[in-house]
């Protein structure tokens, strides 16, 4: 109580202070303050409190856009599988911090399913039981197409959209693609109040966006916050430049719609990032340019096309960009190249840096597979990229989208010296090794030391080129290091793929 007073005390003798000084300024032929009623003081606040906090009013946008905005129910038989760890439900454990009857289930699998320590279990299966999940959706069509996540309807059974008039409906799921985390539903009705698509392209980080969604199943509820950042690439997200935000996001708002201060829909509420299993200031959203596009694939064959390039890529940073001779790290370097693939077909090699494609920059290596994807297969593109220390232009014809992966390199049992500058132990590969790893060339390396082992380099791994130019020997790789300036790039093998690896040798 004491802290109270004393904090209540200070604010009154500010004010007091500041109408001393206004007394006193009033008689130094200052105009007098203008005498307004009650009704236009407490007309004027809402206007002045906004110019002052730059806080706006959504009540507007919630009015009009909010009856679009769906609550999606969907019914799954799922296979009940024991998760490893103690059964007490701790999620300090191995395992979901939710029992697998729980309506959240499917929605909580999703977002920590793949996080460390919170893998599905190995202990078999149980029997095929009734499950549901409770997810948000938007109304795109006045005749009932619906845009949700993929992540609340796979696998159901009975889909169930509820409007804010309360009338339910039961909906079609007219195709999901689980690689946007996009699906598209269509419900038997007319007249229906629908969103406004936006551009999320004219968003800037640090503007308000406000989400509508049912979390916990709280139907129409309203959260606000800014845009964190754009084009956030996550971890086996590859094809989805997320629109981070700050919107308190949670089970049952999965795929509804983060909407800009012109209530225009931008994006589509997908994931969130939490170690609780409630909101910690990270969520993510598909941008709705690209998931209108898979709602057209989806809707016009039940499918989604997406262009392949058949390339492993990695982002630039300014020590790798000094190694290949450029200014400033931009692009996306390209580490491996998958054998007749498109890119192979059109020439391009690793130690390529792609900078832009059908003329569109590519500002980083996240940039690079949406803009691939993006492309129709067997149509023709043109890339520039950085090679050679200058930059060239690359046709080729994109192909359609594989999961296609490096083979990984073998053991090995000899072993041949190099210290010096790099601080690595190298040694050849056998032609097992070398058939097995599927390369034609490459220096195994066994031990680790000095520059190499501060930038990573570790037992195993295999160098397959310095700079872009392979290396067949020991001494070949001796020369190359001896003749390097103060940074080199290796381009390395490990655990089935290919990546380039700055080493600073001072």
């Amino acid at each position: 109580m004491n802290a109270k007073t004393l904090s209540r005390g200070a604010v009154a003798v500010a004010v007091a202070a500041a109408l001393s000084a206004g007394y006193v300024a009033g008689h130094r032929d200052v105009p007098a303050p203008q005498i307004i009623s009650p009704a236009q003081a407490a007309a004027m606040m809402p206007a002045e409190a906004a110019a002052k906090t730059g806080i706006p009013d959504f009540s507007g946008l919630v009015e009009t856009y909010g009856p679009a905005v769906v609550n999606i129910s969907a019914k799954h038989v799922v296979k009940q599988t024991a998760m490893r760890g103690n059964n007490g439900g701790n999620f300090g454990g191995n395992q979901l911090p939710i029992d697998p009857n729980d309506p959240f289930y499917q929605f909580y699998k999703r977002f920590f399913g793949g996080m460390p320590g919170m893998q599905g279990g190995d202990g078999g299966d149980a029997p095929d039981q009734p499950s549901a999940s409770l997810g948000s959706g938007f109304i795109i069509s006045n005749d009932g197409y619906i845009l949700t996540n993929a992540h609340v309807v796979d696998g159901a059974n009975v889909v169930t959209v509820k409007l804010t008039d309360k009338r339910e409906f039961k909906a079609k799921v007219v195709g999901a693609d689980k690689q946007s985390d996009v699906a598209v539903l269509k419900i038997d009705a007319s007249n229906l109040p629908t969103v406004k698509i936006g551009d999320p392209r004219q968003s800037k980080v640090g503007q308000w966006v406000v989400a509508i969604g049912s979390p916990y199943g709280f139907d129409n509820t309203v959260t606000s916050g800014i845009i964190s950042a754009k084009s956030r690439s996550l971890p086996n997200e590859n094809y989805t430049p997320f629109i981070q935000t700050d919107v308190p996001v949670n089970p049952g708002n999965s795929g509804g719609p983060l909407f800009n201060l012109q209530g225009e829909v931008i994006g589509i509420n997908s994931m969130i990032y939490s170690q609780t299993g409630g909101f910690q200031g990270l969520s993510f959203a598909i941008p709705i340019n690209e998931a209108i596009k898979v709602k057209d694939d989806l809707v016009k064959t039940g499918h989604v096309s997406r262009g392949r390039l058949g390339v492993a890529v990695q982002g630039m940073n300014q020590t790798l960009a000094n190694s290949f001779g450029m200014q400033k790290p931009q692009g996306a370097l390209v580490s491996s190249v998958d054998p007749g693939g498109p890119a192979a077909k059109a020439g391009l090699q690793p130690g390529d840096v792609i900078l832009s494609v059908n003329g569109d920059d590519v500002n980083d290596s996240s940039d690079l597979p949406a803009q691939i994807a993006g492309i129709a297969p067997g149509t023709s593109a043109t890339l520039k990229v950085w090679r050679d220390k200058s930059t060239k232009d690359v046709k080729v014809t994109i192909g359609s989208f594989s999961d296609a992966k490096l083979a990984s390199a073998g053991k090995a049992d000899q072993q041949t010296q190099l210290q010096g500058r790099l601080g690595v132990a190298v040694r050849a590969l056998t032609p097992e090794e070398k058939s097995s790893a599927s390369v034609s060339h490459g220096l195994l390396v066994q031990q680790a030391g000095g520059a190499a082992a501060s930038a990573g380099i570790q037992p195993g791994d295999v160098i397959l080129a310095v700079n872009g130019r392979p290396v067949t020997n020991v001494d070949q790789l001796k020369q190359m290091i001896s003749g390097a300036g103060n940074s080199i790039a290796l381009l390395i093998q490990r655990d089935n793929a290919q990546i380039f690896v700055p080493v600073d040798l001072g």
